[in-house]
């Protein structure tokens, strides 16, 4: 498609890298696995291959962002705090191979308010940790370059920020807000934790072409094998028709699929987090633990998994 040579990097889908590749693949066999950091999630699963891309799909509040951040947070932890981060792993096998920071890639948020929500939502530690790892792209002024937002809106002072030590990146207004996500991407997605928010404000946007988006995701998906790693990209349910939704469900290596539920036996609402798709984590999970998982965010621990349902 011509869309994927003026967006994303010729990398993406050249049969020769630019760089050496990590190696992928554990001494002690098998491919390289990375936690998520979620609590009797990853003694369940026993971590993500490194280079996965996985589409957090979930209805508003249900829990994709806040997964997300949860991970983000405790795989850092594993170089500021080791033995909280052991906490936090539980039981979980290993060996573990680990991401060496964060990435945030924004399109229509500035990093002030993503930092202010997680304050607002967690334990200090949690900003405090991100704060010292975490690399923002904020990709808004290409997203609202030909929108009827005031350029002051959308505007990133370089001075708000000062107080983090990792700094923001950002991209060149005139870029398309694909390419600025590719260019982003590229630039440091290698070897780190990478949260794309999100998918949502792609498809909804206009001028954006669906096919396109699409095209982003399947390069994607092929680059970051090479960067080891992970890729989160985060979509609210419901936003993209149901064909466009399945054809990004089929373009990513995995999918973790966030809800809420109700039940006669309960009284209130509760969040569950379903494996939606996933081969190399499904397989490795006893038949009995492939349901529903019930979760619950705290301010104290994050989002942490507390049971599982069958469905």
């Amino acid at each position: 498609m011509e869309g994927l040579a003026i967006d994303a990097p010729r990398q993406w889908y050249a049969n020769t890298p630019t760089f050496v590749a990590p190696t992928l693949v554990d001494t002690r066999g098998g491919p390289v696995r990375i936690p998520t950091g979620v609590p009797d999630f990853d003694y369940l699963a026993g971590g993500i291959p490194a280079g996965s891309t996985v589409l957090l799909i979930g209805e508003p509040g249900a829990g994709h962002q806040e997964f997300a951040l949860t991970s983000a947070a405790h795989l850092m932890l594993h170089f500021d705090d080791p033995e909280l981060h052991r906490f936090y792993l539980g039981n979980a096998r290993g060996p573990f191979e680990y991401p060496v920071g964060v990435v945030y890639v924004s399109l229509t948020r500035a990093q002030d308010q993503v930092m202010r929500e997680v304050s607002g939502a967690f334990d200090p530690t949690y900003h405090e940790v991100l704060a010292r790892h975490l690399k923002f792209h904020d990709i808004s002024p290409s997203y609202f370059v030909d929108s009827v937002v005031p350029t002051s809106w959308s505007s990133v002072e370089q001075g708000l920020l000062a107080g983090l030590a990792s700094g923001t990146a950002t991209v060149r207004p005139t870029a398309s807000p694909l390419a600025a996500i590719a260019d982003a991407l590229e630039a440091d997605g290698p070897g780190n934790l990478v949260l794309v928010d999100s998918l949502t404000d792609l498809l909804v946007r206009r001028g954006v072409d669906t096919e396109e988006v699409l095209t982003l995701v399947k390069g994607l998906r092929r680059r970051s094998k090479s960067w080891g790693g992970l890729v989160y990209l985060l979509l609210t349910r419901g936003v993209a028709p149901p064909a466009v939704e399945a054809a990004l469900i089929d373009s990513v290596d995995g999918v973790l699929s966030f809800s809420w539920a109700t039940s006669p036996m309960h009284s209130s609402r509760q969040r569950t987090m379903l494996i939606e798709k996933f081969m190399s984590v499904l397989s490795r999970i006893p038949q009995e633990h492939q349901g529903r998982f019930v979760i619950r965010v705290s301010n104290v621990s994050g989002l942490v998994t507390t049971q599982y349902e069958r469905v």
